[in-house]
């Protein structure tokens, strides 16, 4: 048995939320599992939905490896499912298989540096499936930590839209550590991509980086800069992690209205358009706001990388996988504002600053120390 370090998320059915390092005792892999001493993991937007949710983190009670804190309504009642449950975090990380299961699958990892999906990456070790890890070969752990989560959801996107016979795409948070590795995706793809950004610095960053068409937000022209990007690319298809406000119903408005734009003929049910959003995160927790100005030719959806791989099949995720190692740190490399340890990713300072999950601002956990 191997024991070490691990991070723990629990919710009660009072709201207190308690996340906690704790010793664990870690099995011997088995079957075509392999345990994998941790180095090197992102805190991403997903991790933060068990890690810190909702709640409140700027009163709560804070000691060495612990945190106290109250998770508000709706937000607690809506996470019943888990409450008085004990649970681990950290979607993706990489490090070096210490011990393997006897397939020969899992035994060809062992001594190898990997990048895996164990779902307990704040943690010293980690038991992973042989399936889900990616030998690094002379890439480091950080630079192979994002190498799942991030790089698939991107190459994700643009699999999608060629699956649904799309040329472009429009992405409401272009700045983005994912962001940008879209950006440079579609552009060795021949996929036009519609940036939406929020400053005049990211707008710059895009631009430096090749981007052609960037939106900024804060600009007074926002949806004159949006509809003739759209006109532009027919980017009626789009991907938005925001899901709260109203970035989804803004998109909608300006397709619709270059859709009616083009029409020879009125119909009081707008235009037969298709236009296609996709939420696939919530930075902000509230309500997604639509308001009905873009007639009924519209779909929004939400959108999952687990469930996409799975409907896309073994040849296309092996393809897209290949597609990430072999461009690690160029089309999928990952930018960290800072590290730290297990103990000081539970400080004040550091809770408050990685939740807000600003644009190019990621934080890198390293479980050694």
């Amino acid at each position: 048995m191997t024991t070490g370090k691990q991070l723990f998320t629990t919710l009660e059915s009072d709201g207190t939320l308690t996340v906690e390092i704790a010793e664990s005792t870690f099995p011997e892999p088995a079957g075509n599992q392999v345990l994998v001493k941790m180095e090197a993991a992102p805190i991403n937007p997903s991790d933060l939905a068990i890690l810190t949710g909702a709640a409140d983190f700027e009163n709560a009670e804070y000691s060495p490896g612990k945190v106290i804190a109250k998770m508000p309504e709706p937000f607690n009642t809506g996470s019943k499912s888990r409450h008085g449950q004990r649970l681990s975090a950290g979607n993706e990380g990489a490090g070096t298989v210490i011990a393997t299961g006897d397939t020969d699958m899992a035994k060809a990892l062992m001594g190898q540096r990997v990048a895996c999906v164990p779902g307990n990456a704040f943690s010293q070790y980690a038991i992973a499936e042989a399936t889900m890890c990616l030998p690094l070969g002379d890439y480091s752990s950080e630079q192979g930590a994002s190498s799942f989560v991030n790089p698939m959801t991107a190459l994700g996107f643009v699999e999608n839209a060629k699956m649904d016979g799309q040329k472009a795409i429009l992405h409401t948070v272009g700045a983005s550590n994912l962001g940008l590795m879209l950006n440079r995706i579609c552009q060795e793809d021949g996929i036009a991509l519609v940036n939406i950004v929020r400053k005049a610095e990211q707008a710059e960053l895009l631009k430096s980086q090749g981007a052609e068409w960037v939106v900024n937000s804060s600009d007074d022209d926002f949806m004159d800069q949006l509809r003739k990007a759209i006109d532009a690319t027919d980017a009626f298809y789009g991907f938005d992690p925001i899901g709260g406000g109203q970035a989804v119903d803004a998109c909608f408005k300006a397709m619709e209205q270059v859709a009616v734009s083009k029409m020879t003929e009125y119909s009081r049910y707008g235009s037969d358009q298709a236009k296609r959003m996709f939420i696939y995160g919530r930075l902000d927790f509230g309500p997604t706001i639509l308001t009905p100005s873009y007639g009924f030719g519209w779909t929004l959806s939400g959108w999952l990388l687990t469930p996409f791989l799975a409907n896309a099949g073994m040849e296309t995720v092996v393809r897209m996988r290949t597609r990430v190692l072999e461009n690690l740190t160029t089309t999928f490399a990952s930018s960290y504002k800072t590290k730290v340890n297990l103990e000081e990713m539970l400080t004040k300072n550091a809770i408050l600053d990685y939740r807000q999950m600003k644009t190019g601002e990621k934080y890198l956990v390293t479980p050694q120390g």
